[in-house]
């Protein structure tokens, strides 16, 4: 089916409906948006895909809202918002349009329904508030989207639907960036997997470039990596390795003596010509040569190590 219409309800709009048609829009360029709530719209017929409004839930006729009694959910009980719907029938065609390998297109469609589509599913059914987040809740997406609704007094008839056009152009780049970053995290993971068998029983992870590493790094059990090195564009890194997803607490901190210095002052604590940069938080450090970040690099393993051992004989 390649529909001429892709039909959502007119009227104020929130995040379920846009994101759905970031993905439709993308499967289906040629179709126009059509934002009605009139019977001759919302009636199902081979010209379209109608989502979050007509009341039904049916693939057979391509109509997929989550408002009326019987609404569909999820394996877990969890409800769906049309975005969810959407995801579940078109993400993997999506996927695949976007560029992504067809081995990649189940862990992205998995990873992206769990981390982002399931959240906006439930906001969009009142099963979570952003107002968990404290006060990041206006910095929330769904929130953020709907920021963009015309104010209640513009009068112009057509403010809606401009709103509703300009979010869509936000809402596109969140879909397009974390699905990015996703498929990156799948792409390093290979690359990674193979810098620590490399490194075997060393303690400082050399990579070719910048790259996601911490959850190769779990999954390989590499508990003995303390810090991984990679070269930058004009110089190179190091950097710590936090302990979980959450918060920021590392394996290994850089020395405290080389807590927010730069350039001279820092070679001369450190003893390594070419350092050029500690963060005062002490969780990353640049040099101006491989050869530089890697003797930092090895600084900070014999400092952690023996600062392990004093712990561990007092």
């Amino acid at each position: 089916m390649t529909p001429d219409f892709l039909v959502t309800h007119s009227g104020g709009f929130h995040a379920d409906e846009l994101l759905s048609s970031v993905i439709l829009t993308r499967l289906f360029p040629q179709a126009k948006i059509v934002r009605s709530r009139t019977p001759e719209w919302i009636t199902p017929g081979a010209d379209r895909v109608i989502y979050d409004v007509g009341g039904a839930y049916d693939t057979a006729q391509q109509i997929f809202d989550h408002h009326q009694r019987g609404a569909p959910l999820r394996d877990d009980g969890q409800p769906y918002s049309s975005f969810g719907l959407i995801w579940k029938h078109f993400g993997r065609d999506y996927l695949l349009a976007y560029g992504l390998p067809q081995a990649h297109v189940e862990p992205v469609h998995a990873t992206f329904d769990a981390g982002f589509v399931l959240p906006v599913d439930l906001v969009d059914n009142g099963a979570l508030s952003p107002a968990i987040a404290g006060p990041l809740s206006p910095l929330t997406l769904p929130v953020l989207l709907e920021t963009l609704k015309p104010v209640f007094d513009d009068a112009d008839p057509q403010a809606d639907d401009r709103g509703f056009h300009a979010a869509l152009a936000v809402a596109r780049l969140f879909v397009e960036g974390r699905i990015a970053q996703i498929a990156a995290k799948l792409r390093a993971e290979a690359i990674v997997q193979q810098a620590i068998k490399d490194t075997g029983e060393g303690r400082v992870l050399e990579l070719p470039a910048g790259m996601p590493f911490r959850p190769a790094i779990v999954r390989a059990g590499a508990d003995h990596l303390l810090f991984v090195v990679h070269p930058r564009e004009r110089d190179w890194c190091l950097t710590t390795i936090r302990r979980a997803d959450e918060g920021f607490e590392v394996r290994a901190d850089l020395p405290a003596s080389w807590a927010g210095l730069t350039n001279g002052d820092l070679e001369a604590v450190c003893g390594v010509e070419g350092a050029s940069f500690c963060h005062n938080g002490r969780f990353v450090a640049a040099a101006k040569t491989r050869e530089a970040a890697l003797a930092m690099a090895n600084l900070a393993v014999s400092e952690h190590l023996a600062g392990t051992a004093r712990t561990a004989a007092e």
